[in-house]
């Protein structure tokens, strides 16, 4: 039998999901009914906190204490930008660094499917990529030609 839930005790959960948008209860039901949530409402919680940037797909943290969630989205967070507006071709002028994508990184590292720190280092720099942000002044995708290169070392600690 599975231990008794304890209601005091801060839960944090990562998904990843698109913003904006609900994600699928069937998805949100395995890793929100433990600690007794609606996925329901947990969900429609993710899309009011992530409507500002619709139709990205992002890592998203869920601390849960008390049967209340608290929802963030972690890159968005780091670049401290603006929401979006419903023009198009939006042009982000964020700046990431490096220790952000690392910190990132290893929070999200037992979610995501890479072997590696770098794998999921450059899951992340991805991610960047699709928001139109840079890394350390420097676009996300010459870091990852440089990390699979091995120009580029990441840190397993």
């Amino acid at each position: 039998m599975p231990p008794k839930f304890n209601p005091n005790k801060i839960e944090v959960i990562y998904l990843r999901c698109t913003e904006g948008e609900v994600g699928g209860t069937p998805v949100l039901a395995p890793k929100i009914s433990h600690p007794g949530l609606s996925p329901k409402k947990v969900g429609d919680d993710i899309a009011k906190a992530t409507g500002d940037w619709k139709g990205l797909r992002i890592a998203v943290k869920v601390t849960i204490q008390n049967r209340q969630a608290q929802i963030e989205a972690l890159i968005n967070k780091s670049l401290e930008e603006p929401p979006r507006d419903e023009t198009e071709n939006i042009k982000h002028s964020g700046n990431i660094t490096s220790d952000e994508i690392v910190n990132i990184a290893r929070q999200t590292r037992h979610q995501l499917l890479a072997r590696e720190l770098s794998g999921t280092i450059k899951d992340i720099l991805g991610t960047a990529q699709s928001v139109g942000c840079d890394a350390d002044g420097r676009h996300p995708h010459d870091i990852i030609d440089g990390i699979n290169s091995g120009a580029v070392e990441c840190s397993a600690s």
